[in-house]
């Protein structure tokens, strides 16, 4: 039995290690699936807690990983194991059932599992975390509870460290697919279609117009018809992203700005009314020193053409500082930082840095800008 418990022992704090690194190393990115499951659950409410619980949970999640690792405090921290691995088998097994979310996270971006596949992964975990914990007595520290203390305490400190620098600046490990050195333009495919559909405010007809074959230029047309919805046909289309970015007239110009040969700049900035406006003032400047070369900037977000009119306002930004419309998920994929700046040529992340690190714009041409 001993041998069973030793085993059960590594195998789980070896997952649980990296499940808490792997989340750890992007905690935006693991509080915006706590958020997924706050809507799902309708309790929006606890949105705010989502960053806290997403550092916290990891933290704890890697502590424990450690401590069954080293063979420190298991019968106390035995207890949080248990009951942590009870409260997810059952999350997962609600995932699995009626999916209210695509995607647990449990592993961040590294692997991305099914929902089903979470729930069994969980199975296996419970029954080695209950052989541990109903073994738990019998455990023996190789050193005293003063020293598991100070070294899980170290551990804890250390990660919160390690989630927090991730956190104000951009992850270390990036498993998205926009992490530098991704070729986002693949050959083959075609261009998206883009479907809009108005109703006539007089006759209550409804019309469907293909993008941009529509007459929105013309001031009687737009005085009759409103706006109601739109849908994406990218069925025929090859890409290795989601992203569709669009003017303010609802224009694909996704392959135009992605496969642009040219050195060019993307600012991200998914929601403007929470976007850093003390950076967005150095990044204006820095459009202004590329835009004086030659290079394009531009910038994408989520928000309303409404609440971009406001922000040139208040931020008085040159109107050939161009903003265009993406979908909020896919731009908070792009970069975990509102703004972020990314650089590309060719279809290709040539650099992506976090607004506390953007750097001025001679050292990114010296460095990145040279062939």
């Amino acid at each position: 039995m001993t041998y069973i418990r030793n085993i059960s022992r590594l195998l789980v704090g070896a997952v649980f290690i990296f499940s808490g690194i792997v989340k750890g190393v992007d905690p935006l990115g693991t509080a915006y699936r706590i958020d997924d499951y706050f809507i799902a659950y309708g309790t929006e409410w606890a949105i705010p807690l989502a960053l806290f619980l997403s550092v916290s949970l990891c933290a704890l999640e890697f502590v424990l990983g450690i401590s069954l690792i080293l063979n420190a405090w298991i019968k106390r921290m035995s207890w949080p194991l248990f009951l942590m691995m009870i409260f997810f088998t059952i999350l997962t097994l609600a995932d699995a059932i009626w999916e209210p979310v695509p995607d647990c996270g449990c592993f961040g971006d590294a692997i991305t599992l099914s929902n089903w596949a979470t729930f069994y992964k969980n199975i296996v975990l419970i029954i080695l975390v209950g052989i541990i914990f109903f073994q738990r007595k019998k455990f023996k520290p190789v050193k005293t509870k003063a020293y598991g203390l100070v070294v899980l305490s170290l551990f804890s400190i250390a990660f919160v460290y390690f989630s927090m620098y991730n956190l104000n600046h951009l992850p270390m490990m990036d498993f998205r697919e926009w992490k530098v050195g991704t070729n986002m333009d693949p050959e083959g495919g075609s261009q998206a279609k883009i479907y809009l559909l108005y109703r006539n405010t007089e006759t209550g007809e409804i019309k469907e117009y293909l993008s941009p074959d529509y007459p929105w230029q013309d001031s009687v047309w737009m005085s009759k018809w409103e706006f109601l919805n739109q849908r994406v046909d990218d069925s025929d289309v090859i890409r290795s992203h989601n992203l569709i970015i669009e003017d303010k007239q609802a224009r694909d110009l996704t392959d135009e700005i992605i496969s642009n040969p040219e050195y060019q700049f993307i600012v991200v900035a998914y929601d403007v009314s929470k976007t850093n406006r003390d950076v967005f003032n150095s990044l204006y400047s820095f459009y202004k020193e590329a835009y004086g070369d030659g290079y394009l900037l531009i910038a994408l977000t989520s928000s309303l053409p409404t609440e971009v009119e406001e922000f040139y306002r208040e931020q008085k930004l040159d109107r050939d500082f161009e903003f265009f419309y993406g979908d909020d998920v896919v731009l908070k994929t792009m970069i975990r930082a509102n703004p972020g700046l990314i650089l590309m040529k060719e279809g290709i992340v040539l650099g992506k840095w976090h607004y506390n690190d953007i750097p001025d714009y001679e050292d990114v041409k010296e460095e990145y800008m040279q062939n």
